[in-house]
């Protein structure tokens, strides 16, 4: 939020607040120089009833209420809608064609739609999500560069009130530039009456006139010029809302050729514009700012994921624990053979000669020992405490499996 706040949040302005101060110059140097040079010698153009008292109290009147109207518009909230700190949960969904895999498990990846439908006067309307404000944007809402806040009703942002125009400021941004309009119209007039007036008075041409009172030709070109922009405003926004738009649908609209949901009927629209109570702002920005709990995001779910599983990456671990199970197979294998070989040698003389095919046949038993045994080695995969030891009596009791192994395939040589 970017917006500039006065009186302890009492007042609000935009980002180019300065702006302002530009608008203000524009409108009351202009009545100034009015009222010195211009309605002060109109006081006794009307004598019988002092009607020229009248011409200076209504210029002055009239410039405080535009300036009230200037300061509605400006120093109030347009309809800003408070951010979310986090995306709305309700909306996630599950993505499962992109996953990552945690300690064996696919852990789906959250996806979030960008867009959903709602219904407005019975027609289904496309809203946006946010990505600066987490939220679904309403109808007619839409987010503003300048503010960087999405704002209800968002008609345009306006650089000379510094402010953006919404659904809380539009009745007074309007009344704002229509007064100043009117405004202009009476000044312009009031000049060209100040020259009618000299002409009278000194019975001469127009030239003569306006030589006589530079200032109320300099107020004539102004309000002139200042028409062209006030009163074009004046007359675009009049065609808004009879017809329910605002600035940034009218464009938007234009380019898509969409059709407008919004709109009620003229004399509806003026009077949803101008008859309707104005919302109470969404935003407490007198309150204290608390402090929210952080959420945990889901990597670090992930990682925790993967800790309870191995206490880390059991990767390396378990490349340890075969290549220990490999070297204790050698250790096994080389101490069968020795036996097989003494065993034969012993038995050279009693029992029936043996010849080299069955001796490398016992041999090839011997060394498909190993590999079934190694099908039901024992491991810690698993264990709580994340201990890839073997233990002891493990190692032991494969050994007698293989003196057993070996007892038994010479007991079938001798019979």
């Amino acid at each position: 939020m970017r917006q500039k706040f006065i009186l302890g949040g009492r007042l609000i302005f935009g980002p180019d607040a300065k702006s302002l101060l530009v608008t203000l110059l524009l409108i009351t140097v202009p009545v100034i120089i009015f009222c010195v040079f211009v309605a002060r010698h109109l006081r006794h153009a009307f004598s019988p009833y002092n009607a020229g008292y009248a011409i200076l109290a209504v210029a002055i009147v009239f410039t405080i209420y535009v300036l009230i109207l200037l300061f509605l518009t400006s120093a109030r909230d347009p309809g800003i809608i408070p951010r979310n700190s986090h995306p709305p949960e309700e909306e996630f969904r599950y993505d499962s064609s992109v996953s990552a895999e945690v300690g064996g498990r696919q852990t789906p990846s959250l996806q979030f739609p960008r867009t959903k439908e709602v219904m407005v006067n019975g027609v289904h309307v496309r809203v946006k999500y946010c990505d600066t404000c987490m939220l679904y944007r309403p109808p007619r809402c839409s987010h503003c560069s300048i503010c960087n806040n999405c704002v209800e009703r968002f008609d345009h942002h306006c650089p000379w009130v510094g402010q953006c125009i919404g659904l809380r400021n539009y009745r007074y941004f309007f009344m704002f530039v229509s007064s100043a309009t009117l405004l202009c119209i009476y000044v312009f007039s009031m000049s060209a009456l100040y020259i009618k007036v000299l002409m009278d008075d000194h019975q001469g041409t127009v030239w003569k006139a306006m030589k006589e009172s530079p200032p109320s030709v300099i107020l004539m070109a102004y309000c002139f010029i200042s028409l062209w922009f006030v009163g074009g405003l004046t007359g675009f926004h009049l065609y808004l809302i009879s017809t329910n738009q605002t600035t940034y649908e009218n464009f938007r609209f234009r380019a898509d050729n969409r059709i407008n949901v919004y709109n009620l009927g003229c004399p509806s629209n003026f009077l949803e514009v101008f008859c309707t109570k104005i919302k109470p702002s969404k935003n407490n920005f007198r309150a204290f700012v608390r402090e929210e709990v952080s959420r945990p995001t889901l990597q670090s779910i992930q990682g925790a994921e993967a800790e309870d599983i191995g206490g880390g990456d059991p990767r390396p671990k378990v490349e340890d624990d075969l290549e220990i199970g490999e070297d204790l197979l050698k250790i096994s294998q080389r101490r069968n053979i020795e036996e097989i070989d003494e065993d034969i040698r012993s038995r050279g003389s009693n029992g029936p000669a043996h010849t080299a095919l069955e001796v490398d046949a016992i041999l090839d038993s011997d060394h498909r020992a190993p590999t079934i045994r190694s099908e039901t080695r024992h491991s810690s995969w698993g264990r709580r405490s994340g201990s890839w030891e073997i233990a002891t009596d493990d190692v032991l009791s494969n050994s007698k499996v293989m003196e057993s192994r070996s007892y038994m395939t010479g007991k079938e040589g001798r019979q």
